[in-house]
């Protein structure tokens, strides 16, 4: 899948809060309706079987409770992409990455290979299962951790029994911690943790710039692999540093130490990932954006410019020049290189610059889901899950209490037809009435975001402060659960009022703009 991530740390945040956020992207020329559900441990499957690769798995059986943002048609599987789990953990899962073909060669990934013949049949040769993937991560390793740190652990260790037909990038968080691991070739992996004073920008693009392995084999503070990655990059000549010790230069630089032929520090985007003309129109181009909205001081136009839209050096994370907030997420998601010559829907350059690069609110965009974990709320009310259906440049963003036994039914019953009757079809409709009359929708639109956003932010304070009262009254979990549950109905009542007066307005304002219109009128 196509898709879009920034992590926040807690000193990078408006609110102390780690935040962990990405689009879902459908492929190109698909719909893959989503729907956002609660799964109870007595639904969480003990034996698991991939659809698309067809891999068998067999999973604890101490699940814990936890959301997911599923396929609503499962014909290929369950994509369960984002949720919080009891434990408030929260997991991102997957961003689609890129390698090269000499990490491909070392460690190829695990495809399905197809069974030929049949049963009984002379040369029949039965089917050998793919990896795990995307379809699979989060309903494999979220009801199983208890903290970022392990989420790493789990999903590596599956990544080395089973292997991947995918390379993916993972995102983890608790409240202290934000931790993002990426898959390399078949079996390996690596994991950093995100400064805490840093956001990080990922575009379907392998991201991480900068590895310590002394300390992904020791302590593992701040980074974590595979346990064979010193020996496996030696032997496959994978590490490209060139430090002034390489070149016999005096002197010693960080990247100077040597061990078993591997640099101690390298850079993990050159030795695994890719730089090729798709990543510059595709990829680089979307951090470019983002980091150009987040730090708009540094110079990102015209020929003085550190960083352009297909440079291939644009930093994995960084510090931002002020606290970031959910509404900043919310916009970088959904830019489609506003203020740019690259807009689509925008005057500032040529035909052929605004169809140049690849939007981040895109037709395409399937859901975001921004996981925020604030610690200075009521415990029961930290883990807020805000959601967003269809094509970000035209929908909304609605916080939804993740400690709780079902969703409400606008965003949780998507149905396979198009209807207006739930979040995600209304979205995909409006967003396709706009789109031809942007400039002309787009206030109204922004109107709609404003007053949703509003809207949601107060209810989570009200619903803190009801919550902090009841703790203090000796209140119990179902009781509790229930407050949150009506919070939650709350939320989705107004969004679906407010997303009904906006599908009527984009729908008034689109007809009368239509090519086939006409002034003269027998009334």
């Amino acid at each position: 899948m196509a898709c879009t991530t920034i992590l926040i740390g807690k000193k990078a945040s408006y609110d102390g809060s780690t935040i962990i956020a990405r689009n879902e992207d459908s492929s190109n020329g698909t719909f893959d309706p989503k729907r956002t559900v609660v799964v109870m441990p007595e639904e969480q499957p003990r034996h698991y079987r991939s659809v698309l690769s067809h891999v068998e798995i067999e999973l604890p059986d101490n699940p814990q409770r936890y959301t997911a943002v599923p396929n609503a048609l499962l014909d290929e599987g369950i994509w369960g992409e984002a949720g919080f789990n009891e434990a408030q953990v929260a997991m991102s899962a997957t961003e689609t990455i890129t390698t090269n073909e000499r990490v491909l060669g070392a460690d190829p990934l695990v495809t399905l290979v197809p069974a030929k013949g049949k049963p009984g049949e002379e040369g029949y040769e039965p089917e050998v299962p793919g990896g795990i993937g995307e379809e699979d991560f989060l309903t494999i390793v979220l009801p199983y951790v208890n903290s970022a740190r392990e989420g790493i652990k789990r999903l590596g260790e599956l990544l080395e029994t089973y292997g991947t037909y995918e390379m993916n990038g993972t995102a983890f968080s608790d409240a202290d911690e934000i931790w993002w691991i990426e898959s390399v070739g078949g079996h390996h992996w690596i994991a950093r943790r995100v400064p805490d004073e840093a956001y990080v920008t990922m575009p379907n693009q392998l991201g991480i710039d900068d590895f310590d392995l002394d300390d992904a084999m020791g302590a593992q503070r701040d980074f974590m692999c595979s346990a064979d990655l010193r020996e496996w990059m030696a032997a496959n000549h994978l590490d490209l540093t060139l430090s002034d010790a390489d070149l016999g230069l005096a002197g010693s630089d960080e990247g100077a130490v040597c061990v078993d032929g591997v640099h101690t520090r390298f850079n993990p985007r050159e030795a695994f990932g890719s730089h090729t003309g798709r990543d510059h129109v595709y990829n680089t181009c979307r951090a470019w954006m983002m980091q150009r909205t987040l730090n708009p001081s540094d110079a990102w136009d015209g020929p003085d410019a550190e960083w352009g839209p297909e440079s291939d050096d644009i930093p994995w994370c960084r510090v931002p020049e002020r606290k970031l907030t959910i509404e900043d997420v919310k916009d970088v998601l959904s830019s489609h290189y506003d203020g740019t010559p690259f807009d689509p829907y925008g005057n500032l350059g040529t035909e052929a610059a605004r169809r140049r690069y690849r939007s981040i609110g895109i037709n395409r965009n399937n859901h975001l889901a921004v996981l925020q974990l604030r610690p200075y709320a009521p415990a029961a009310t930290r883990c807020v899950q805000w959601m967003a259906y269809g094509s970000n440049a035209f929908n909304t963003l609605a916080p939804f209490f993740a400690q709780v036994g079902d969703m409400p039914a606008y965003l949780r019953d998507t149905t396979a037809h198009v209807t207006t009757e739930n979040f995600y079809w209304a979205n995909r409709i409006i967003a396709a009435i706009a789109d031809a009359h942007f400039n002309d929708n787009v206030n109204t639109i922004d109107n709609y975001r404003e007053r949703t956003m509003a809207f949601g932010q107060r209810v989570l304070r009200e619903t803190d402060a009801r919550v902090a009262a009841l703790a203090k009254a000796g209140a119990g979990t179902v009781e509790v659960e229930g407050v949150l549950e009506e919070a939650n109905q709350r939320v989705a009542d107004e969004l679906r009022d407010e997303t009904d007066k906006l599908l009527d307005k984009v729908l008034y304002t689109s007809s009368m703009l239509m090519k086939n219109s006409f002034s003269l009128s027998d009334h």
